[in-house]
């Protein structure tokens, strides 16, 4: 909590709580901005695609496993998906966590990425989580409910999901492969069950990484978005 010039005391925001240092940016390609916020529990780094022109009210907010990263599962999936959307006017931030596999550090690193994409016009965001990022676009999505529309979440954990009744039954898109070595399916079948909704894909043959699925993850997503994020705004 902060006080207000008044003496009353105001909620933090996600922004508040990371204690923000220093920060940088650079352009570093076509429609793609480098960001880098230094605090003192680590470095937040973001890549942010951004539209020429008036961006549509909604983003996208894309978020790693335990190890962190920002390309996602599939062949680099976050990056095909940030460079598509943009291209549709959408904008979208793909997060490096400040301190990966720390459950409460990379839900304020996410929600602050959330706080910044409202803050840039944004009106409803989905969040996007591979493996241990599923638990955090969960939570995030359930803390944030006034931001978040959606969740997708790609072999998901079930640990750290048991606030996922709070969604709503908001939209949820899953994926799996049923060949997983790290986190068996019975993982997203469990998040599903405690939200009570979702729309979950089992994906023949693959793994954790979902290294075969590229193709049939990202048009089965970018379709789901057509319908609860781009094809809801004017």
């Amino acid at each position: 909590m902060s006080q207000s010039g008044n003496g009353q005391e105001t909620p933090q925001t996600p922004l508040d709580a990371l204690g923000i240092m220093a920060s940088q940016q650079a352009i570093i390609g076509t429609n793609l901005r480098h960001v880098e916020m230094y605090t003192m529990r680590g470095l937040l780094s973001l890549l942010w695609h951004e539209p020429d022109g008036d961006a549509k009210p909604v983003a996208v907010v894309m978020v790693g496993g335990a190890m962190g990263g920002m390309l996602g599962p599939g062949d680099s999936l976050y990056h095909a998906f940030g460079e598509a959307l943009v291209a549709r006017g959408v904008p979208s931030i793909r997060l490096s966590y400040r301190k990966p596999n720390d459950l409460d550090s990379c839900c304020v690193d996410t929600a602050a990425a959330v706080q910044l994409a409202v803050g840039s016009g944004a009106d409803n965001v989905v969040i996007m989580g591979h493996s241990f990022g599923g638990a955090v676009a969960i939570r995030v999505a359930v803390g944030l409910a006034e931001m978040v529309s959606g969740v997708v979440t790609f072999a998901t954990q079930s640990a750290g999901c048991e606030v996922a009744g709070g969604l709503q039954g908001r939209p949820l898109l899953m994926f799996h492969g049923d060949k997983d070595s790290i986190l068996p399916m019975d993982a997203s079948e469990v998040v599903r069950a405690i939200a009570g909704s979702g729309d979950l894909h089992i994906m023949p043959g693959d793994d954790h990484l979902l290294a075969k699925s590229h193709d049939v993850m990202f048009e089965t997503t970018m379709k789901w978005l057509d319908e609860v994020l781009i094809g809801a705004t004017p």
